[in-house]
C-alpha cells in the first residue's frame, strides 16, 4: 500500500508553509470566488456527508486554478445560534467553551481532507470581531427604516423555547428539534423583507441557479394578483378588509370568515352574544399548526359572531361573519369573503353550517372593484422576517429602549454589544431571554439622551451571521470597517456557490434580500450575491439516510487514518453525480484502495521516455474529464481516469507527457498522492499550479476505444479495442479475457448486448 501517511504530512507542511491557497486578494489578475455553505459545528465534527459536500466544492475549485484562475476558497465556522447552542446544552458545557472545543476538532477534519482552503482569511460568527459588524448591519437596517418592532402572533418552538421565523417552520415543526410549533402573541424584531418582495421574485429570472431552487423561492414569495375590497360592518364604523384573486365572484358571497388571530375579533367581542364560546375556540386555534389548520381534507370547524353581521359591498346584503381556523393570519388579510359556489374549502364549511350557497353570475372583477371603491393590488405571501430569539448564544440586538427618546440603535464606537459571560444561558420559555436575568447586562445609558434606560435583551437569529459572512471573508481582520468595497467589487458576486437544498428559502433568501440592501447603502454594486449556484446531493449509508437513531453516521476520522485522504475524496467523488449523491458502503472504498496502489506502482517502475509527443488517444480522455468536472460529474470523471490508468498498464505507456497529463487529470481528486508522483517526475512544485491539460479538436477521434466488458450487468474488465468491430469480433475478445472467462464458469453467453464501441455484457 502506499505510503499515504507520510506523504500528506509532508505535503500539507509545504503546502501551509508555501501559503499556496492563499491568493493575493488585491492584485489578483483573475479573481474567482469560490465557496462552500460554512458548517454548522453543531456536533461531535464532521461526518462524510459534510466531507462529501465539501471535497466536491473544492474538486471544482482545484480545476478552475489549473485552468489559470486566482481561486478563493475561504472556511469559517457558522457558531452562533440555537443549533450550537443546544448542543452545548446536550454536551453539558456552556456554549463558549464548547466553541472552542468544536472549532479545533472541525478545523482539524478540514485541514485533513486537503481542502484548498484560504485558511489565513477564516472566520467564526461568535467572535466579536465578527458579531461587532453583525450588529452594525442591524443598526443600518434600523436608520433605514427596514427594522422594527412590534407585538405579532409569532411561532414559537416549546423545546427551544424561542420564537422562529416562518422559514425555520416545516411542515409545522421546527426545522432544527423537529417539536410541534405553536403561536404565541410577543413583541418582536423584524425585518422588512416584504419591501423587496417583488425584486426578489424577478431577480431569479436572472441568475443561475437549479430551477427547483428558484421555484421553492418564487412559491415562497407567492405573488398573487387580485382586489382589496372593504366589507361594513352593519351598525358600525368599522369595516373588514379582504383581499381575493376572485373578485368576480363576489355576488355569491354568502358569509364572511376570520382567523382566530384577526384582531377585530376583540374589538367586536362586547356586540357578540357568545364571547365565551368565541374565546374557547381562538385558545384551542393557537395550539394548532398552520399545516394542521389548512390541510387537504380537515374537518371544518367554526363559531358564528352572533350579532355582528357584515355587508357585501356589491349585493347591499347582509350576511354572518364566522371565525374559522381554516382561515390563517399569513395569508391576505386574515379575513376572506366565502363564495362557497366557486370554492371547495368554502363548500364544505357551508355544508356543515348549513350556510347559503348562490350560483350567482359572474362579474367583471376589476370593473365590480372600482365601483365598490375597491383597489388591484398585487400581494405576497412572504412575511417580514422575524429577527429576535429568545436564547442566549447569538449577537445581542444592539438596540436600546429609553421612557423619554423610545428605541434608539447603540452607536458605532460602542460596539459591539458583548455578549456577558453568565452560567445562567439556558432558555427559560417565557418569552424572555436569559439576557433579561443579567441587570449588569440590560441596566443602561440612552445614547442621545444620557438617561437610565434599558438594553434589548434578544440576540438575533442565526440566519443574519451567515447572510453576509461571505464579504467578511475579502477583510476578515479589518477592524475599521464591515465590508470592503474595493474587494467586494473584485471579488463578487460569489462565482460558485455550493450548498445543501435545506436552506432553499433560509439563508439564501436572507442573503439575496441583504445584498440589496447593501447595493442602495452604496456597499456593493450588484443584487444578486451568488451568480452560479450549485446543490449537492446526500450521501446515505447502505440504502438508508444517515442517523443517530439509525447508528449508521459515518465519521471520516478512522478512514482518513487507515486509508488517507485521497481514497476518502476519490471514493465520495466516485458514488455518483455530485448533485445526486450516493450510497456509502465500506465495501465500495476497496476499488479505490486498490487503484491509487496500482498508479503508486506504475509510476514507480515505469522507465520514463522525455521525448515521447502526447499520445492523441489522452485528447478524448483529457476533453471527457474536463467536461465532466465542469458539470460536477466527478464520478464519470473518475471512471475515465480509472479507464486511462488500464490502459496505460495494458499498452506500457511510459512517455512523459501521457503521465504527466494522467497525474494532471486526477491531482482535483487524489491532491496528495499526484503532488508526490509530481515532483517524482522531476517537475517543479506544485501540480496544482501548473495548468490543465488541453486537447486538440483534430485528435479528438482516435481509431482505439475502451470497451467496457461486462457478466450479468457487472463489470469484468476493460479492453482497448479498435474502433467499429463487429458484436463477433468484441465477444471473442471478451472471452479471452481471464476475468471474464472466470466469471463466466464454462458458460455459454444465453445472450450477448453489445452497444457499438463501447460495452458488451455476456448474460448467462
Amino acid at each position: 500500500m502506499y505510503p499515504f501517511s507520510k506523504i500528506e504530512k509532508k505535503w500539507s507542511k509545504k503546502w501551509l508553509e508555501s501559503r499556496i491557497y492563499e491568493p493575493d486578494l488585491k492584485k489578483a489578475r483573475k479573481p474567482f470566488y469560490n465557496l462552500m455553505m460554512f458548517p454548522y459545528p453543531s456536533a461531535e465534527g464532521l461526518h462524510v456527508g459534510n466531507v462529501y459536500a465539501f471535497t466536491g466544492s473544492d474538486v471544482y475549485g482545484r480545476l478552475k486554478r489549473m485552468q489559470g484562475y486566482d481561486i478563493f476558497e475561504p472556511i469559517g465556522l457558522d457558531g452562533f445560534g440555537i443549533h450550537s447552542e443546544n448542543y452545548a446544552i446536550k454536551a453539558g458545557k456552556h456554549p463558549e467553551i464548547q466553541a472552542k472545543i468544536s472549532k479545533k476538532r472541525f478545523y482539524d477534519q478540514l485541514q485533513r481532507i486537503g481542502n484548498g482552503f484560504a485558511w489565513e482569511k477564516r472566520l467564526q460568527t461568535y467572535d466579536p470581531e465578527y458579531y461587532k459588524w453583525t450588529q452594525w448591519i442591524f443598526t443600518q437596517m434600523w436608520k433605514r427604516g427596514l427594522a422594527y418592532r412590534k407585538k405579532a402572533s409569532v411561532n414559537w418552538c416549546p423545546s427551544c423555547k424561542t420564537v422562529l421565523a416562518d422559514e425555520q417552520v416545516e411542515g409545522g415543526v421546527c426545522e432544527r428539534c423537529k417539536s410541534i410549533v405553536t403561536k404565541k402573541d410577543l413583541e418582536q424584531w423584524f425585518f422588512k423583507i416584504t419591501k423587496y418582495a417583488g425584486r426578489l421574485l424577478k431577480n431569479l429570472d436572472k441568475i443561475d441557479w437549479p430551477e427547483h431552487i428558484k421555484t421553492a423561492q418564487r412559491n415562497w414569495i407567492g405573488k398573487s394578483e387580485g382586489a382589496m375590497l372593504q366589507f361594513a360592518i352593519s351598525g358600525s364604523k368599522e369595516k373588514i378588509e379582504v383581499f381575493t384573486t376572485r373578485p368576480d365572484t363576489i355576488l355569491g358571497a354568502t358569509y364572511m370568515v376570520l382567523a382566530p388571530e384577526h384582531p377585530l375579533i376583540r374589538k367586536f367581542m362586547g356586540k357578540t352574544q357568545n364571547a365565551k364560546t368565541i374565546d374557547a375556540y381562538i385558545e384551542k386555534a393557537k395550539t394548532k399548526t398552520e399545516n394542521n389548520r389548512i390541510a387537504e381534507g380537515k374537518i371544518k370547524t367554526g363559531v358564528v359572531l352572533k350579532g355582528v353581521r357584515a355587508i357585501n359591498p356589491a349585493t347591499k346584503k347582509e350576511i354572518p361573519i364566522w371565525v374559522s381556523d381554516y382561515v390563517i393570519m399569513s395569508y391576505g388579510t386574515g379575513a376572506i369573503m366565502a363564495v362557497p359556489a366557486y370554492d371547495e374549502r368554502d363548500m364544505d364549511f357551508a355544508k356543515k353550517f348549513k350556510l347559503p350557497v348562490v350560483k350567482a353570475k359572474l362579474v367583471d372583477g376589476k370593473q365590480i372593484t372600482k365601483k365598490i371603491g375597491g383597489r388591484t393590488i398585487t400581494h405576497y405571501h412572504l412575511r417580514d422576517w422575524l429577527i429576535s430569539r429568545q436564547r442566549y448564544w447569538g449577537p445581542p440586538i444592539p438596540m436600546i429602549h429609553c421612557e423619554k427618546c423610545g428605541w434608539q440603535a447603540v452607536l458605532e464606537k460602542d460596539l459591539p454589544v458583548l455578549l456577558p459571560k453568565t452560567q445562567n444561558f439556558r432558555p427559560k420559555g417565557n418569552g424572555r431571554g436569559p439576557l433579561a436575568s443579567i441587570p449588569s447586562f440590560y441596566k443602561t445609558r440612552c445614547p442621545k439622551c444620557k438617561g437610565q434606560a434599558v438594553r434589548e435583551t434578544d440576540v438575533s437569529d442565526t440566519f443574519l451571521d451567515s447572510a453576509w459572512y461571505f464579504y467578511r471573508y475579502l477583510n476578515a481582520q479589518d477592524k475599521k470597517q464591515a465590508l470592503d468595497k474595493a474587494l467586494i467589487k473584485k471579488w463578487l458576486p460569489v462565482n460558485m456557490y455550493i450548498g445543501g437544498a435545506e436552506h432553499t428559502v433560509l439563508h439564501l433568501l436572507y442573503s439575496r434580500f441583504l445584498a440589496m440592501v447593501f447595493q442602495e447603502m452604496g456597499l456593493v454594486d450588484f443584487e444578486e450575491p451568488f451568480s452560479t449556484l450549485r446543490i449537492h446531493g446526500l450521501i446515505i449509508k447502505d440504502g438508508a439516510k444517515m442517523s443517530k437513531s439509525r447508528g449508521n453516521v459515518v465519521i471520516p476520522d478512522k478512514y482518513l487514518s487507515d486509508l488517507g485522504a485521497d481514497a476518502l475524496r476519490m471514493y465520495l467523488m466516485f458514488l455518483g453525480p455530485y448533485q445526486e449523491g450516493g450510497d456509502w458502503r465500506d465495501s465500495g472504498v476497496m476499488g479505490i484502495i486498490r487503484f491509487l496502489n496500482r498508479t503508486w506502482d506504475y509510476f514507480g517502475k515505469v522507465k520514463v521516455d522525455s521525448k515521447k509527443p502526447i499520445s492523441s488517444w489522452m485528447y478524448p480522455v483529457i476533453k471527457k474529464v474536463t467536461e465532466d468536472i465542469e458539470n460536477l460529474k466527478y464520478n464519470t470523471a473518475i471512471s475515465e481516469i480509472m479507464v486511462t490508468l488500464r490502459r496505460f498498464e495494458n499498452e506500457k505507456i511510459n512517455g512523459k507527457k501521457d503521465l504527466e497529463t494522467f497525474l494532471l487529470l486526477l491531482a482535483p481528486f487524489a491532491i496528495f498522492v499526484t503532488e508526490e508522483l509530481w515532483e517524482k517526475l522531476g517537475n517543479k512544485y506544485s501540480i496544482h499550479k501548473q495548468a490543465w491539460p488541453k486537447y486538440k479538436e483534430s485528435g479528438l477521434r482516435s481509431d482505439k476505444v475502451n470497451l467496457i466488458l461486462q457478466v450479468n450487468g457487472k463489470l469484468r474488465g476493460i479492453a482497448t479495442v479498435r474502433r467499429g468491430l463487429t458484436k463477433e469480433q468484441v465477444e471473442k475478445i471478451a472471452l479471452g479475457e481471464a476475468r471474464v472467462a472466470s466469471a463466466l464458469s464454462n458458460k455459454k453467453p444465453k445472450k450477448v448486448i453489445y452497444v457499438q464501441d463501447k460495452i458488451i455484457n455476456l448474460v448467462v
